[in-house]
């Protein structure tokens, strides 16, 4: 039957072909009319979806806080977002991104970044927490570009943190128990967050706009909040680990000339999502086997005297450098059992690591300094 119902459709387009065509040009015409109507419907069904998940936010927030939802309302739909102004300081982060040096030994990276002292500052700041619902901006998720389509998560998310420090400061009533009832809520919200941040850093602009700042830290926020984080990455963890990996790869896979600028804020992003101890101990587990894999292939081919990326090579240290800032929290933390992180991945790392470190030390001494002192943090835990 499908083969006739072919044949006779063949038939039809043969005898309807307009003159001066062939049929093989009238069969490329109709696709092509045909592939715009599914892209005009794939479009349609874009923008449904995103309306669909900006109700289903509007009810969710409504149900956590009718009170902050019904305040909302009635301020104007124009006005700025407080936190995104108080949380971060958009000039001190773009400002390390104008330059385009290549200092990657810099061992202070993480303390430098202006979100994570900033966004430390407003926490404290409860005294502007009346004024935070004039501040709101309203959802809006019908948007088109790349830049915009980040924006959209980052309000919805935005709107749920300001909820919870109005409730912390007793301004609100919320009930965040509502979240483990609409898992699909959030989970989209978060991984439309965690992809847009993705396509920046695999194509980053400089400065950095003002939309990543935001999201970098709406998304830091999250997973620091002692309330939230445990409903967020309880629905989210795979997608935050994913996005972990995603961030790894593009340091490691990285081969542009003037690369540095950009993945040191890639970097300094990974060390804020290790605040999270969960996160911190899922981030140890890739970084030590990324490096332990490259160590094991800098060897193979040091011996067999065959070429290496060299480009993977200086890449390699900046991995080093967040393996070891996370190893030092670790052990500075003392109410953390240091033997929760790494597991497995620990034990093939320390495995013929001295041999490792003996044969490269000669032909790569720095690789091999960094690769003794993680191991020394690495020991160290164990101890305690």
């Amino acid at each position: 039957y499908l083969k006739m119902s072919k044949l006779a459709l063949a038939f039809a387009i043969i005898h309807s072909k307009p003159p001066g065509k062939s049929s093989k040009e009238y069969i490329e015409y109709l696709a092509k009319t045909v592939s715009k109507q599914d892209f005009g419907w794939k479009w349609k069904v874009e923008v449904l979806e995103a309306e669909v998940l900006r109700l289903r936010q509007e009810l969710l927030l409504n149900r956590i806080s009718p009170r902050f939802c019904l305040e909302n309302r009635k301020q104007d739909s124009s006005a700025e977002t407080l936190l995104s102004r108080e949380s971060i300081n958009p000039t001190s982060y773009s400002s390390q991104l104008e330059d385009s040096g290549c200092d990657v030994c810099n061992d202070s990276a993480f303390d430098s970044l202006g979100i994570a002292s900033d966004f430390h500052r407003s926490e404290h700041n409860v005294n502007t927490s009346k004024h935070w619902l004039e501040r709101v901006p309203p959802l809006n998720l019908c948007l088109t570009s790349k830049e915009e389509s980040l924006t959209a998560p980052v309000q919805f998310l935005q709107r749920l943190l300001e909820i919870r420090k109005l409730s912390e400061g007793g301004i609100l009533q919320a009930d965040f128990s509502e979240l483990e009832n609409d898992s699909f809520t959030i989970c989209n919200s978060v991984s439309q967050l965690l992809d847009g941040l993705t396509v920046f850093y695999n194509s980053p602009k400089f400065p950095a706009p003002s939309f990543l700042t935001e999201g970098v830290c709406v998304l830091i926020s999250l997973i620091t909040d002692t309330k939230l984080s445990n409903h967020v990455l309880k629905k989210c963890f795979k997608k935050m680990e994913e996005f972990q990996k995603n961030l790894i790869q593009i340091i490691l896979r990285n081969k542009s000339v003037n690369r540095f600028q950009a993945l040191h804020s890639v970097s300094q992003t990974l060390g804020l999502l290790g605040r999270n101890n969960l996160l911190r101990n899922s981030l140890i587990s890739l970084l030590l086997s990324e490096v332990r894999q490259f160590a094991e292939q800098l060897l193979q081919a040091h011996q067999v005297h065959s070429v290496y990326d060299i480009t993977q090579y200086e890449n390699i240290f900046l991995l080093c450098m967040i393996l070891e800032q996370l190893l030092q929290n670790e052990t500075q933390e003392s109410n953390i059992s240091s033997s929760d992180y790494g597991g497995e991945e620990k034990l093939k790392f320390l495995k013929n690591l001295d041999e490792i470190i003996l044969h490269l030390s000669d032909e790569f001494p720095l690789f091999s300094l960094y690769l003794w002192r993680v191991s020394v943090l690495l020991n160290s835990s164990q101890m305690q």
